[in-house]
């Protein structure tokens, strides 16, 4: 179906998310913070990021703002997951253009029907469909 870069510095969160994430049929790359994950993205072209916040190297903010500000990344679908929960962090995420702002703990079918909604816009805005 769609490749799928998680971006966490927690392997736990990574394991899970990618284990229901190629249940459910998704090819899926990790990296473990924001500069690794700028390297993942140009390499393998995701076709959706989720993105954790809080993360050494380089935070989730300014990966969102790198991931935004090059040409060859800054259409792909991001879902912020995160456990910074408050309403500017939220609004911060989504003002720097993150498409959906998930905070953790979180329910795994509600992320899973997020990827498949966001997965559905991008598809509809390229002319196509699953």
């Amino acid at each position: 179906m769609a490749k799928i870069l998680v971006v966490d510095d927690e392997p736990n969160i990574v394991k899970l998310t990618s284990f229901h994430l190629r249940r459910h049929g998704h090819e899926v790359v990790s990296a473990d913070n924001g500069a690794a994950a700028l390297v993942t993205a140009n390499q393998e072209r995701p076709d959706l990021i989720i993105l954790d916040v809080m993360m050494p190297v380089m935070d989730g903010f300014e990966t969102l703002r790198s991931l935004r500000a090059a040409e060859e990344t800054r259409e792909i679908p991001i879902i912020m997951l995160t456990c910074r929960n408050l309403d500017h962090d939220i609004a911060h995420g989504l003002m720097e253009g993150a498409d959906l702002y998930i905070t953790k703990p979180f329910e795994m079918d509600k992320l899973m029907l997020a990827v498949r909604r966001l997965l559905a816009v991008a598809g509809d805005a390229a002319g196509t469909t699953d």
